[in-house]
Protein backbone atom coordinates (compact mmCIF):
# COMPACT_ATOMS: atom_id res chain seq x y z
CA UNK A 1 0.00 0.00 0.00
CA UNK A 2 1.32 3.41 -1.00
CA UNK A 3 1.18 6.27 1.54
CA UNK A 4 0.59 9.73 0.03
CA UNK A 5 1.46 12.65 2.29
CA UNK A 6 -1.34 15.16 2.75
CA UNK A 7 1.12 18.08 2.72
CA UNK A 8 3.93 18.52 0.21
CA UNK A 9 7.41 18.29 1.59
CA UNK A 10 8.79 21.72 2.54
CA UNK A 11 11.51 22.98 0.24
CA UNK A 12 14.78 23.83 1.92
CA UNK A 13 15.14 27.52 2.73
CA UNK A 14 17.17 29.52 0.25
CA UNK A 15 20.70 30.16 1.40
CA UNK A 16 21.64 33.75 2.30
CA UNK A 17 24.03 35.59 0.01
CA UNK A 18 27.19 37.31 1.18
CA UNK A 19 30.25 37.73 -1.05
CA UNK A 20 32.65 40.16 -2.69
CA UNK A 21 32.46 41.03 -6.36
CA UNK A 22 33.45 43.54 -9.03
CA UNK A 23 30.98 46.10 -10.30
CA UNK A 24 30.75 45.71 -14.06
CA UNK A 25 27.89 48.02 -15.10
CA UNK A 26 25.46 50.64 -13.87
CA UNK A 27 21.95 49.84 -15.05
CA UNK A 28 19.54 52.45 -16.51
CA UNK A 29 17.78 52.59 -13.15
CA UNK A 30 20.37 54.39 -10.97
CA UNK A 31 19.37 52.27 -7.98
CA UNK A 32 20.56 49.00 -9.55
CA UNK A 33 23.97 47.67 -10.58
CA UNK A 34 25.46 44.58 -12.14
CA UNK A 35 28.18 42.81 -10.17
CA UNK A 36 30.32 39.85 -11.21
CA UNK A 37 31.37 37.29 -8.61
CA UNK A 38 34.58 35.22 -8.51
CA UNK A 39 33.02 32.52 -10.71
CA UNK A 40 32.08 35.01 -13.43
CA UNK A 41 28.36 34.96 -12.70
CA UNK A 42 26.50 38.27 -13.06
CA UNK A 43 24.33 39.49 -10.21
CA UNK A 44 21.73 42.24 -10.43
CA UNK A 45 21.62 44.01 -7.11
CA UNK A 46 20.13 47.11 -5.58
CA UNK A 47 22.22 49.68 -3.75
CA UNK A 48 21.56 49.71 -0.02
CA UNK A 49 20.46 52.97 1.58
CA UNK A 50 23.42 52.84 3.98
CA UNK A 51 25.93 52.79 1.08
CA UNK A 52 26.47 56.55 0.67
CA UNK A 53 29.69 56.22 -1.35
CA UNK A 54 28.61 56.10 -4.98
CA UNK A 55 29.77 52.83 -6.61
CA UNK A 56 31.66 53.12 -9.88
CA UNK A 57 32.48 50.56 -12.55
CA UNK A 58 35.51 48.52 -11.54
CA UNK A 59 35.02 48.94 -7.79
CA UNK A 60 35.23 45.96 -5.46
CA UNK A 61 31.93 45.80 -3.61
CA UNK A 62 30.24 43.69 -0.95
CA UNK A 63 26.90 42.05 -1.71
CA UNK A 64 24.55 40.63 0.90
CA UNK A 65 20.96 39.48 1.10
CA UNK A 66 18.57 36.88 2.50
CA UNK A 67 18.47 34.95 -0.80
CA UNK A 68 19.55 35.18 -4.42
CA UNK A 69 16.38 37.04 -5.36
CA UNK A 70 16.98 39.89 -2.93
CA UNK A 71 20.59 41.03 -2.97
CA UNK A 72 21.89 44.44 -1.91
CA UNK A 73 25.15 46.23 -2.59
CA UNK A 74 25.91 47.25 0.97
CA UNK A 75 29.43 48.70 0.73
CA UNK A 76 32.26 49.73 -1.56
CA UNK A 77 35.36 47.92 -0.33
CA UNK A 78 37.95 49.19 -2.83
CA UNK A 79 37.68 51.88 -5.46
CA UNK A 80 39.06 51.40 -8.93
CA UNK A 81 39.89 55.12 -8.93
CA UNK A 82 40.40 56.47 -5.42
CA UNK A 83 41.28 60.00 -6.59
CA UNK A 84 37.58 60.97 -6.42
CA UNK A 85 34.93 59.82 -3.96
CA UNK A 86 31.29 60.86 -4.33
CA UNK A 87 28.83 60.84 -1.46
CA UNK A 88 25.52 60.28 -3.23
CA UNK A 89 21.95 60.02 -1.94
CA UNK A 90 18.67 59.76 -3.90
CA UNK A 91 16.89 62.39 -1.79
CA UNK A 92 17.60 65.26 0.57
CA UNK A 93 20.56 64.91 2.96
CA UNK A 94 20.63 66.27 6.50
CA UNK A 95 23.73 66.16 8.72
CA UNK A 96 22.92 66.76 12.37
CA UNK A 97 25.09 66.71 15.45
CA UNK A 98 24.71 68.08 19.00
CA UNK A 99 28.37 69.10 18.82
CA UNK A 100 30.62 70.76 16.27
CA UNK A 101 30.53 69.91 12.56
CA UNK A 102 33.66 70.64 10.52
CA UNK A 103 34.40 70.62 6.80
CA UNK A 104 38.11 70.72 6.04
CA UNK A 105 39.93 70.50 2.74
CA UNK A 106 43.62 70.52 1.95
CA UNK A 107 43.09 72.34 -1.34
CA UNK A 108 39.70 73.67 -2.51
CA UNK A 109 36.28 73.60 -0.90
CA UNK A 110 33.58 74.05 -3.57
CA UNK A 111 29.91 74.67 -2.80
CA UNK A 112 27.31 74.84 -5.58
CA UNK A 113 23.55 75.08 -5.22
CA UNK A 114 20.52 76.59 -6.91
CA UNK A 115 19.76 78.39 -3.63
CA UNK A 116 21.96 78.83 -0.58
CA UNK A 117 20.49 79.69 2.83
CA UNK A 118 22.69 80.34 5.86
CA UNK A 119 21.27 80.90 9.33
CA UNK A 120 23.23 81.25 12.56
CA UNK A 121 23.09 83.13 15.85
CA UNK A 122 26.62 84.39 15.23
CA UNK A 123 29.18 84.07 12.46
CA UNK A 124 32.86 84.83 11.94
CA UNK A 125 34.51 84.85 8.52
CA UNK A 126 38.22 85.29 7.83
CA UNK A 127 39.37 85.32 4.22
CA UNK A 128 42.77 86.63 3.11
CA UNK A 129 41.64 87.38 -0.46
CA UNK A 130 38.02 87.34 -1.60
CA UNK A 131 36.36 88.11 -4.94
CA UNK A 132 32.59 88.31 -5.38
CA UNK A 133 30.84 88.32 -8.76
CA UNK A 134 27.07 88.49 -9.01
CA UNK A 135 24.07 90.23 -10.54
CA UNK A 136 22.65 91.72 -7.34
CA UNK A 137 23.54 92.05 -3.67
CA UNK A 138 20.92 93.12 -1.11
CA UNK A 139 21.63 93.41 2.61
CA UNK A 140 19.47 94.52 5.53
CA UNK A 141 21.41 95.10 8.74
CA UNK A 142 20.92 97.05 11.95
CA UNK A 143 24.52 98.30 11.98
CA UNK A 144 27.24 98.16 9.35
CA UNK A 145 30.88 98.94 10.11
CA UNK A 146 33.81 98.73 7.71
CA UNK A 147 37.40 99.19 8.86
CA UNK A 148 40.24 99.08 6.38
CA UNK A 149 43.28 100.83 5.00
CA UNK A 150 41.98 101.45 1.47
CA UNK A 151 38.38 101.69 0.28
CA UNK A 152 37.65 101.95 -3.45
CA UNK A 153 34.34 101.83 -5.27
CA UNK A 154 33.56 102.13 -8.98
CA UNK A 155 29.96 102.52 -10.15
CA UNK A 156 27.92 104.18 -12.89
CA UNK A 157 25.53 105.62 -10.31
CA UNK A 158 25.69 106.07 -6.55
CA UNK A 159 22.59 106.93 -4.49
CA UNK A 160 22.73 107.53 -0.73
CA UNK A 161 19.81 108.48 1.52
CA UNK A 162 20.10 109.17 5.23
CA UNK A 163 18.49 111.21 8.00
CA UNK A 164 21.88 112.54 9.06
CA UNK A 165 25.43 112.09 7.81
CA UNK A 166 28.88 112.91 9.23
CA UNK A 167 32.16 112.64 7.39
CA UNK A 168 35.51 113.48 8.97
CA UNK A 169 38.68 113.70 6.87
CA UNK A 170 41.95 114.40 8.69
CA UNK A 171 43.92 115.46 5.63
CA UNK A 172 42.89 116.39 2.08
CA UNK A 173 39.56 115.78 0.42
CA UNK A 174 39.30 116.31 -3.32
CA UNK A 175 36.20 116.26 -5.52
CA UNK A 176 36.32 116.30 -9.32
CA UNK A 177 32.90 116.58 -11.00
CA UNK A 178 31.41 117.84 -14.25
CA UNK A 179 28.58 119.74 -12.52
CA UNK A 180 28.09 120.30 -8.79
CA UNK A 181 24.68 121.15 -7.34
CA UNK A 182 24.34 121.65 -3.58
CA UNK A 183 20.95 122.57 -2.12
CA UNK A 184 19.89 122.95 1.51
CA UNK A 185 16.42 123.75 2.85
CA UNK A 186 17.94 125.43 5.91
CA UNK A 187 21.42 126.90 6.30
CA UNK A 188 24.57 126.32 4.29
CA UNK A 189 27.84 127.19 6.06
CA UNK A 190 31.36 127.22 4.69
CA UNK A 191 34.15 128.07 7.12
CA UNK A 192 37.91 127.80 6.87
CA UNK A 193 41.02 129.68 7.84
CA UNK A 194 41.41 130.60 4.19
CA UNK A 195 38.56 130.37 1.69
CA UNK A 196 39.13 130.85 -2.02
CA UNK A 197 36.26 130.98 -4.48
CA UNK A 198 37.21 131.40 -8.13
CA UNK A 199 35.69 130.89 -11.55
CA UNK A 200 37.14 131.15 -15.02
CA UNK A 201 34.21 133.24 -16.35
CA UNK A 202 31.43 134.17 -13.89
CA UNK A 203 30.82 134.31 -10.16
CA UNK A 204 27.22 135.15 -9.16
CA UNK A 205 25.93 135.85 -5.67
CA UNK A 206 22.20 136.43 -5.32
CA UNK A 207 20.04 136.79 -2.25
CA UNK A 208 17.49 138.99 -0.48
CA UNK A 209 20.31 140.21 1.78
CA UNK A 210 24.05 139.97 1.26
CA UNK A 211 26.36 140.75 4.20
CA UNK A 212 30.10 140.94 3.62
CA UNK A 213 32.75 141.77 6.16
Amino acid sequence: MNVVPLRPAATPAAAPVHFMGRLTAALPDPRFFEVQDEDGAAWRCRRAASCLLKPEVGDTVLLSGPDSHKVYLIAVLEQADDTLSRIDAPGAVSIESPGDVRLQSGSQLLMKAAQWNLQAAGASCRVDDMRYTGQAFDATVGRLRLVGRVFESVADRVVQMARSALRVVDETEQVRVGHLDCEATGTTRLHARHTVLTASELVKVDGAQIHMG
